[in-house]
């Protein structure tokens, strides 16, 4: 059973996306809070699964509140971000600070019970278009930031292509159907490449790809 918590200072807005997910059979959601320091403190003590979190809500927004709960050394809960508004600043600071994805709240039902399993597996949730657009606009040139060089200089030429993959938008079956390698080799790289590069999880490997000049926007639709 995943444990899902729904962050959004609207009530009819969590009453609703409660109610969507509450529906499935292997969704519970254990808490609802409206503003971020309500969801720090119902994170710490429930762990959910999966967090649904607003960005602008009075008080602790949702960016500070995901920097701290995924902070946290008993953290086990992924954010995914919920946002009414074009993609800007703020949503891409989120998945810096270690969201898992972000999704609109505009979502169908079915989509976002799909963005919740995903996450859940591990998976990230990164809309192509809204993605393409926060790496053109915040992106920082990997000549203009040498740390990333050097972090990237870490992995294998092998690594590099998974984590290119990655970023195109390639699931675990499709990497290796294009480097002609098992999927269980895929796995493999993919966690070396989040441990050698110090990253939470696959959404922020993507970024990372991005940033640091390796993937390229526009090579390949992103989606997961």
């Amino acid at each position: 059973m995943l444990k899902v918590m729904v962050v959004d200072d609207q009530a009819l807005v969590r009453r609703g996306f409660a109610m969507v997910l509450g529906h499935e059979a292997d969704i519970d959601v254990v808490a609802e809070a409206a503003d971020g320091l309500e969801a720090i403190a119902a994170a710490e003590q429930l762990q959910p699964d999966i967090i649904l979190m607003d960005i602008r809500m009075p008080g602790l927004d949702g960016l500070e509140a995901t920097a701290r709960i995924v902070a946290a050394d008993n953290c086990t809960s992924r954010v995914i971000i919920l946002t009414t508004f074009d993609p800007d600043e703020y949503v891409y600071r989120a998945l810096r600070a270690g969201a898992s994805g972000f999704v609109l709240k505009d979502i169908p039902p079915e989509q976002l019970v799909a963005a919740v399993r995903t996450v859940a597996e591990g998976g990230a949730m990164l809309s192509p278009a809204i993605t393409q657009r926060l790496i053109q606009q915040f992106s920082v040139p990997a000549d203009a930031n040498p740390q990333l060089a050097e972090r990237l200089a870490r992995l294998t030429s092998r690594e590099q292509e998974v984590l290119t993959a990655l970023a195109e938008g390639r699931n675990n079956a499709e990497i290796a159907d294009s480097l002609t390698i098992g999927a269980a080799t895929v796995k493999t790289h993919v966690s070396s490449v989040l441990s050698k590069l110090g990253l939470r999880d696959r959404a922020q490997a993507v970024v990372f790809a991005y940033e640091s000049g390796l993937a390229k926007v526009g090579r390949r639709d992103v989606g997961y």
